[in-house]
């Protein structure tokens, strides 16, 4: 049977499990902000039930605050931080094989452009629809017919509401995550898909409209300032492994 999943959400607890399911949905990736790896996963493995299994992701934010590129890995076995270099990032992606993602494409200064895309042939698959960016255009699909890569869709929901707003059906039954991970690796046969009419435009507006608390000082400040944050590639539980190639 195919598989539905939303491909990359950040928001997880009950009514965000209820939704998906009442949305069709098989699978979500959990990947939120500055949460570390061992955190994400024990929450998915909380949060996952007979109808919807939770994959935990890593959104990783690479670069500088003005300068900064988002990437999204699954299948990660060791923790990468925030706060490092484009370079560095794919590098430990590639060390541990893991499936590398390029979300909302070429989207305000947060994300990987069609030359990066083409730099890494790390990248599985590129973002070609998300609501958030679907508010103000559509780069993700024109970035995404411009490139070689296979394609994925998610609600990138910032909000509960807009979780299964988007989705990504593969062919494939996908029972695990590691039935995900290989899929996304192996280039599956899959379709791009999302919900229409004025109730998504809706979403599509509220998402967008989020990015205002998204991007405010006060959260800028708490990441960057304090140090001590769970991804900060300062943080004891990184061993001074990113040193070489952390920005803060």
């Amino acid at each position: 049977m195919p598989t539905r999943v939303d491909l990359h959400v950040k928001v997880l607890d009950e009514a965000v499990v209820d939704r998906a399911v009442a949305r069709g949905l098989d699978a979500i990736v959990y990947a939120p902000h500055f949460e570390r790896l061992p955190t994400v996963r024990e929450r998915a493995a909380r949060f996952s039930t007979d109808d919807l299994l939770v994959v935990p992701g890593r959104e990783v934010f690479t670069g500088t605050w003005r300068n900064r590129r988002h990437v999204l890995a699954l299948g990660l076995d060791d923790p990468v931080p925030d706060f490092v270099t484009l370079d560095g990032a794919m590098s430990a992606f590639e060390r541990q094989d893991a499936v590398v993602l390029a979300p909302h494409p070429e989207f305000l200064n947060v994300s990987l452009d069609r030359a990066d895309v083409r730099r890494y042939d790390v990248v599985d698959a590129v973002e070609a629809y998300n609501p958030k960016q679907r508010a103000v255009g559509d780069a993700p699909a024109a970035a995404a017919r411009d490139l070689d890569v296979p394609h994925f869709g998610s609600s990138y929901a910032h909000l509960r509401s807009s979780v299964g707003a988007a989705w990504t059906t593969f062919e494939a039954d996908l029972e695990t995550e590691a039935d995900l991970v290989a899929a996304l690796r192996d280039g599956a046969p899959r379709r791009v898909e999302h919900r229409a009419g004025f109730g998504h435009r809706l979403t599509c507006l509220a998402e967008f409209a989020h990015l205002g608390w998204e991007n405010s000082w006060k959260k800028v400040d708490r990441i960057l300032l304090s140090g001590q944050e769970p991804t900060h590639p300062a943080h004891v539980a990184y061993g001074g492994r990113f040193d070489d190639v952390a920005v803060y």
